[in-house]
């Protein structure tokens, strides 16, 4: 069993429904176990700015149903460098902090895992991230409130759609993933659904669309995820527009409006659990890893392999939406 005094925890990249939860999570943990916590603003800037200050019962109170961060969330260009890092330890170590817990994504735990490696010193990840498209984890933090703000805007857009014999071309978050379009796309019976991890072929796409003309579908959805192969959902509009008079096209960017709002009960029960368990990982003595949960058990997944791999796309969930689309 590994000592720890005092334990510092940040959040860092895009915010994501639930951090608060987690950061709760972490200091009553903490707290249980007789440690100091720490909560350092800005992220990795934070850290190299000094800008950290004692969590309590107090401050960490009635923010499990808050969405954002109250720890707040900085990109930090200093902290890639060497002299950057080296000035975060230093702070660390001045406040005699023995070890530190990030929540974040993919950037949050390549910084975590070359700051663990450079200076020995222990770090775990809280994967934190509405893509949901970290290794390791079936479910990252935020993914779960995500979704379920992407389909109640969706289920209004089908509604006037529908009223109008409108086709509507979905935007959503995934520049490298899919996920939220997959799931989401499912559940709002979308059309179509367009994601990185496949081609889309525009012609084939068209073709769908004449075919669900013919069987008097006179509205529908299109779902895309912003890095889809064929542009974004203006540019796949406009490419469908261009080669097929059949719907009226309409395009809906639903953005950052997918990054707020309160968490669901199942990020908040995850957040909370990763929180947990992530302060319990360092008490064993672990570090450089980020703790997941798959197949609803605790999973412990190097840095180095959290990063360098990423979660696929389950093939089965995109055969059944092309057959319930129909």
């Amino acid at each position: 069993m590994n000592k720890i005094n005092k334990l510092a925890v940040l959040t860092s990249g895009g915010d994501a429904p639930g951090m608060n939860a987690a950061i709760r999570a972490v200091a009553r943990t903490g707290f249980f176990y007789g440690m100091e916590v720490y909560g350092v603003k800005r992220g990795y800037q934070g850290l190299i700015d000094n800008d950290m200050s004692e969590l309590d019962n107090q401050i960490v109170a009635n923010i499990i149903q808050r969405g954002g961060t109250i720890l707040k969330s900085e990109r930090s260009d200093d902290f890639m460098k060497t002299e950057g890092r080296q000035k975060a330890y230093d702070n660390l170590r001045t406040h005699n902090i023995d070890a530190l817990i990030v929540i974040g994504g993919d950037g949050t735990f390549t910084g975590a895992n070359i700051f663990s490696n450079e200076f020995d010193f222990p770090v775990i990840g809280v994967p934190g991230t509405i893509d949901n498209d970290l290794y390791g984890t079936d479910y990252a933090i935020g993914y779960d409130t995500a979704i379920n703000t992407v389909v109640e805007a969706v289920d209004k857009l089908r509604d006037t759609a529908g009223s109008h014999n409108r086709l509507f071309f979905v935007e959503v978050m995934g520049r490298d993933a899919g996920f939220i379009a997959l799931r989401s796309g499912i559940a709002t019976g979308a059309e179509d659904i367009l994601i990185p991890e496949t081609e889309t072929c525009i012609t084939d796409l068209i073709n769908k669309l004449k075919h669900d003309r013919r069987g008097n579908k006179t509205s529908g959805i299109i779902m895309v995820a912003e890095g889809d192969d064929a542009g974004n959902a203006y540019e796949v509009a406009r490419k469908v527009s261009e080669n097929f008079q059949g719907y009226e096209t309409r395009v809906t960017v639903l953005g950052h409006v997918q990054r707020g709002g309160a968490p669901t009960c199942m990020d908040r029960v995850l957040a909370s659990t990763l929180g947990y368990e992530a302060v319990k990982a360092l008490i064993k003595g672990k570090k450089a890893i980020m703790i997941g949960k798959i197949n609803n058990q605790a999973a412990y997944t190097p840095f180095e392999k959290s990063v360098k791999h990423h979660r696929q796309i389950n093939g089965s969930l995109l055969e059944m939406a092309r057959i319930l689309s129909l």
